[in-house]
């Protein structure tokens, strides 16, 4: 059974923020990931806790072409 996502505008502008502690993308912020790198997670497994589940809100939202609603937060962070 699919589980159900709910975006929570925090979460959303908690994304805005975050960036990849690690790896080749390390210090990039997790919605400017490739989409690739992101399914690639999605297929080998997400890491735990937090990152994972940011990572896979990023996935979901990715995959689903909203990336649009980053827009308006983007612009609320100061822009980048």
């Amino acid at each position: 059974m699919a589980k159900e996502l709910s975006f929570d505008h925090q979460e959303l502008l908690k994304l805005v923020d975050m960036r990849m502690p690690f790896g080749k993308y390390a210090g990039r912020r997790l919605i400017d990931l490739p989409e690739p790198y992101v399914v690639w997670f999605a297929r080998q497994g997400f890491p735990e806790g937090k990152l994972g589940e940011m990572l896979q809100t990023v996935y979901e939202i990715k995959v689903n072409g909203l990336e649009y609603l980053f827009a308006p937060l983007r612009g609320k962070q100061g822009g980048f």
